[in-house]
């Protein structure tokens, strides 16, 4: 069959989105990680299908590069967003339904989109290192030096540890950098690093103020560019009014004949 897709991406984190508002799409897994082939397919880190759902303007359904359905995706929900105004829903205020829970988002006029994260509930603090859900599960680690750092084998040897190796969790290495955060990240699913990951940047800015009650506002750099992620820090592990914010950027729209 043949099957009409758009390529987005968000700070180098890319996408193939299909709109399948009518429900007449069904990908197999291994058609997913076909399309998702950097040598064989379009090549992207993950792809979403634009659905429908009662009291929504639109369900976002996330597969990973490796045609496993996926957690949530804050770069992909970005991007989604986009596509949707793109191709005909056009709101000041979108809601959507993912797998985590309802969102909302909103574009604004330098091109970036805001959209609104799940609660977070919970933060663990290990000895060097911070658990935590931000609609995906994250391992984060403070480090110096980053742009020298092995994302890959670090990255590879925590997710596929003993502790994480069934479930997988994505791995967040940060470094403080004068008025910004500095975040690479492993993500499961991908196994790989990514150019940027929207969950990920959202926990690495909760966990650099999980001290300091009150509004923040924190500017991200990662490989593929900036973001931002602002939150209300209630104390105790409890973050709400979670904001990311960055760009969702059409690439090209084709077909491919899949088999």
């Amino acid at each position: 069959m043949n099957i009409q897709f758009s390529k987005y991406q968000g700070t180098g984190n890319d996408f193939v989105i299909v709109d399948n508002r009518d429900g007449g799409i069904s990908l197999s897994n291994k058609q997913i990680s076909f399309l998702c082939d950097r040598r064989f397919g379009a090549g992207a880190d993950g792809l979403m299908l634009l659905g429908t759902a009662t009291g929504y303007d639109f369900s976002m359904t996330y597969y990973n590069a490796d045609g496993t359905e996926g957690t949530m995706c804050g770069n992909g929900g970005r991007c989604l967003v986009q596509f949707a105004h793109d191709n005909g829903i056009v709101k000041e205020v979108y809601k959507f339904i993912a797998i985590d829970g309802p969102h909302e988002a909103s574009i604004h006029n330098n091109g970036w989109v805001h959209l609104k994260m799940t609660d977070v509930k919970a933060v663990e603090v290990g000895e060097d290192f911070f658990v935590t859900n931000t609609g995906s599960p994250h391992y984060i680690k403070l480090v110096t030096d980053i742009e020298s750092l092995d994302v890959f084998n670090e990255g590879k040897r925590i997710r596929y540890n003993e502790r994480f190796n069934k479930e997988g969790i994505n791995v967040n290495f940060v470094e403080h950098q004068r008025d910004h955060l500095y975040v690479r990240t492993y993500e499961r699913g991908v196994e790989n690093e990514t150019f940027s990951c929207g969950t990920g940047v959202t926990a690495a800015a909760i966990i650099s103020c999980l001290n300091k009650e009150g509004e923040h506002d924190i500017a991200i750099q990662t490989l593929g560019g900036k973001l931002a992620v602002s939150f209300n820090n209630l104390g105790g592990g409890h973050f709400n009014h979670i904001w990311l914010k960055g760009p969702g950027t059409f690439v090209y729209k084709t077909s491919i004949h899949l088999k």
